[in-house]
């Protein structure tokens, strides 16, 4: 096989970051949020103390203070600029191992050590090095997976923690490997774990045992993945740190205000969104095919829907009108809307070609259009010039696509559904 890779993940990172930082914190129940001024008040991140009170990412706050009953629960206000500047302390630290480190989010990485390991006891050697200068150098502990594939290094990483090292071998992996639920395999979600329920699917060895064409039956080419990863046939490579990362999709979300009761206001956060997607797309120079709509309600239950588009757009009418299209067809009002997404993927460069030409020709005046306004919102500020339907709402019109992170999805195998 002659392949050797790592999987580190730092553990609890924003919380212990924070509790790096603040020591006086260290020893008490953490836990990242948002912003509660700004309804963005939820669990980001928790420490293993927040974490032995049930308190989970995703809770609102004061859901999780409910949870640590009279138990102190620290929240701190996430620093993402923080996080950012210590992950990249912590991988190039893991560069000077590799040329092959792919980040997996903030705080994860592959690292491809097959240059200079002969065996996997060569493989935890050098993984146990770099558990001990990320503790010496950074002060942060990391839990790290060796293995010869991608999905079981990143297995191996979430079976101690912390700091731990988990070595999965093809010697050891049916019984390291198989008795684990079948949620732990990467890119199983909510939403195929049921699938997987109602076929009897319930651990990882069961999904290496089923018939590959019942599961190509049930899930299409991702279940004939996801049986390729159960029995330990991902050959996945690491790509190179110096490589660069393709562009998959744009995407900006954002959490309201206030909670969204009637379609007009839906349509207007929308449209701001779109209008953001689209900027940069134009930055960029691409046109997608593809638009996506994310919805999440106040009782913090979300769905994702998409629909592909007759020729490729980058103007923000085209994805918006998509997008709410999709809104009208798939959301049934049983509850308020809290917050809102919206992405475009299948993307293209260069000249694009319409069978219709006036399509052309209006795609290239709207983009005149956009462009102006954009100029305009460079020179003078983002509030200079909004579209009427945002000013209608008094309780969205503070709202700011520009002010929150926008995010350029990275590659990943897929996007299970």
């Amino acid at each position: 096989m002659g392949r050797f890779i790592l999987h580190s993940d730092l553990n609890n990172f924003y919380a212990s970051v924070e509790s790096l930082y603040n020591p006086e914190i260290r020893n008490k129940a953490v836990a990242v949020v948002g912003d509660e001024e700004k309804r963005h008040g939820i669990v980001l991140a928790k420490n293993y103390i927040a974490k032995s009170f049930g308190v989970k990412t995703g809770d609102t706050v004061w859901e999780a203070r409910e949870k640590c009953g009279k138990t102190e629960l620290v929240c701190v206000k996430a620093r993402l600029d923080l996080y950012l500047q210590i992950s990249r302390m912590v991988k190039d630290i893991y560069r000077e191992y590799s040329s092959r480190v792919e980040s997996f989010g903030i705080d994860e990485a592959w690292i491809d050590v097959s240059d200079i390991a002969s065996t996997f006891a060569e493989a935890k050697a050098i993984a146990d090095n770099i558990r001990v200068r990320v503790i010496a150098e950074i002060g942060l502990t990391v839990s790290i997976g060796v293995s010869w594939n991608k999905v079981f290094a990143k297995l191996g990483s979430d079976m101690q923690k912390p700091n731990a090292t988990v070595v999965i071998t093809p010697d050891n992996f049916r019984d390291k490997v198989w008795k684990l639920p079948v949620e732990d395999l990467l890119y199983v979600g909510r939403a195929t774990k049921k699938k997987f329920e109602r076929g009897n699917i319930n651990t990882i060895g069961d999904l290496a045992h089923t018939d590959p064409k019942y599961l190509r039956l049930i899930l299409g080419k991702v279940g004939l993945d996801l049986w390729n990863f159960a029995n330990g046939k991902d050959c996945a490579e690491v790509s190179r740190s110096d490589a660069m990362e393709k562009v998959k999709s744009f995407g900006n979300s954002t959490t309201c205000p206030v909670d969204l009761v009637g379609n007009d206001q839906v349509k207007s956060v929308i449209y701001m969104l779109a209008e953001s997607v689209a900027e940069r797309m134009r930055r960029k120079g691409f046109y997608a095919l593809c638009v996506s709509l994310w919805v999440r309600d106040n009782d913090l239950y979300s769905f994702e829907r998409q629909m592909h588009l007759p020729y490729p757009t980058n103007v923000s009418i085209d994805i918006a009108s998509a997008c709410y299209k999709l809104f009208l067809e798939y959301y049934t009002w049983h509850r308020d809307v809290r917050s809102i997404g919206v992405r475009v993927t299948n993307l293209t460069t260069g000249e694009i070609q319409c069978d219709v030409f006036s399509r052309i020709s209006d795609l290239e005046r709207q983009q005149r259009l956009e462009t102006t306004i954009e100029t305009l919102r460079s020179r003078f500020g983002y509030n200079i010039i909004k579209r009427g339907n945002i000013l209608m709402h008094e309780d969205l019109s503070i709202l700011n696509p520009h002010s929150a992170p926008h995010i350029i999805h990275p590659v990943g195998f897929f996007k299970a559904k």
